[in-house]
């Protein structure tokens, strides 16, 4: 509940310091990007193509999903980002036919038939957002095709994989059955292997937290 409070007033900006460390860290190193917004209003709408995709799963965020109407609604309030803040959206998929669908087609379910030029297209994803002092919103569309697909979980750009493992953190402390065969040693093990340049070693203190709970849940 707490966190939902942060997400909705500070926009997800909060800080608890209790160490010089941590005060540098909150007034120094991510200061401009707290402080100095460059997109507001941020929203994102993310559609899947039934041809293509069986079923899908949106990781994090649930609480504060939009209403499909409200998606062009600029009087909407939305998250802001921060001067070198990045965002990521993660969903997990299961393609038609895979024997891993886990729901019944419909009985009397309506086809929907699949545009033409829209073969290779797994997903369209909008953005929207505002300049900074703008009331008026622009919009940003892409269209997710074969072409964009990577062969595999290691050809994945480090910051890919590292946010896996905290999203798949995340999950595993609240117990998600989607993820109770993945163990925190998994978890730990990819967040290893992506680490990456971490200047500020937020990344290591991360994997301290991932040990941590390992430990405590033997």
């Amino acid at each position: 509940q707490l966190m939902q409070v942060l997400a909705q007033n500070g926009n997800g900006v909060a800080a608890y310091i209790d160490t010089l460390a941590e005060a540098e860290k909150t007034l120094v190193q991510e200061a401009g990007s707290s402080l100095f917004p460059i997109a507001s209003d941020v929203k994102f709408q993310i559609e899947f193509n039934p041809a293509r995709v069986a079923e899908y799963r949106q990781i994090g965020f649930e609480t504060r999903a939009l209403k499909r109407e409200d998606f062009n609604n600029d009087k909407i309030d939305a998250g802001d980002i921060g001067s070198g803040h990045s965002v990521t959206a993660i969903y997990e998929i299961v393609p038609v036919g895979s024997p891993a669908v886990s729901v019944s087609d419909l009985r009397y379910g309506e086809k929907t038939a699949e545009p033409a030029n829209a073969s290779d297209e797994i997903a369209f994803v909008k953005m929207r957002a505002k300049r900074p002092g703008e009331a008026k919103s622009e919009l940003t569309e892409m269209a997710v095709t074969d072409a964009n697909v990577l062969p595999s979980l290691d050809s994945a750009p480090d910051d890919v994989r590292f946010s896996l493992a905290v999203a798949a953190f995340g999950q595993k402390l609240r117990h998600t059955a989607a993820v109770s065969g993945y163990s925190y040693s998994n978890i730990g093990a990819l967040a290893a292997k992506s680490r990456g340049e971490d200047l500020f070693g937020y990344r290591a203190e991360f994997l301290k937290l991932v040990r941590l709970a390992d430990a405590l849940d033997r």
